[in-house]
């Protein structure tokens, strides 16, 4: 057993079935990869891979975009007609070592609950540093998509409609689609087929230098708080006051 390994089981961090450091987000639109922060962030990291490992997140839909913002996923499937939530496993504790620079993949919440996260995440489509850095209690960044995956990740954010990231809808027909004169399909969502494993390796976190969160180090001012139940789905991402809150609407099964 290598050193890691027994750092790991040392610390009494399982990550079940595999210690995964890179994994493949096969979508419907294209593929890229994500190498994990293991150590950086193993709580994170070792419930998104509960998620991975039990194939939660196959047929799962991106369900909000935000142009040059976030791309997010990781909560709904849709059968045609209605989106219906995945099992959540429960919150996972906020690790807010790393910062919110475009490319690296971070945890949804609830608005002014550090600790609320579950299944949701989201990928930085710009630089978010300067707001969910501190929000909140700091956005939970626990991997960052490698090689060529952010041309993928930017050609699946080219076209928003309604907040939604759609594919093969011109302007009238997202206005339609806003109107309710037209139907949404499955066909126009961007689905996450499977999310694979493909280097287990925890030892890759080498090649990168992810970028430290220092902003949660200052005092935390308190986070803005919104009132508005509006919006499609959960971990809503608002703009108030000029500070960005999201907020994961709690759902019953």
């Amino acid at each position: 057993m290598n050193k890691l390994k027994m750092a790991v089981l040392a610390a009494g961090l399982s990550f079940g079935s595999a210690q995964a450091t890179i994994v493949e987000v096969q979508t419907t639109q294209g593929n890229f990869q994500i190498n994990l922060f293991d150590e950086g962030t193993p709580k994170t990291v070792e419930n998104f891979l509960k998620y991975v490992n039990n194939e939660d997140f196959n047929g799962v839909v991106y369900h909000r975009l935000v142009t040059d913002l976030v791309l997010q996923g990781g909560g709904y499937t849709f059968d045609g007609s209605t989106f219906k939530a995945i099992e959540s496993y429960g919150n996972v504790v906020n690790e807010p070592v790393y910062s919110n620079v475009r490319g690296t993949i971070a945890m949804a919440k609830l608005a002014n609950d550090p600790n609320s996260a579950t299944s949701q995440w989201f990928i930085n489509l710009s630089d978010n540093s300067a707001n969910l850095d501190l929000q909140n209690g700091g956005f939970t960044v626990f991997g960052q998509v490698i090689g060529n995956g952010m041309d993928v990740v930017d050609e699946l954010s080219k076209f928003e409609c309604n907040e939604y990231p759609l594919v093969n809808t011109t302007d009238e027909q997202c206005a339609d689609l806003k109107s309710g004169a037209l139907t949404l399909d499955a066909q126009r969502l961007i689905t996450i087929e499977h999310v694979a494993i493909i280097d287990s390796n925890t030892n890759t976190l080498g090649d990168l230098s992810p970028k430290e969160n220092t902003l949660i180090k200052e005092p935390v001012q308190p986070p803005v708080i919104s009132n508005d139940s509006g919006g499609s789905f959960g971990a809503l991402l608002t703009l108030m006051g000029g500070l960005l809150v999201f907020r994961r609407k709690r759902t019953t099964h």
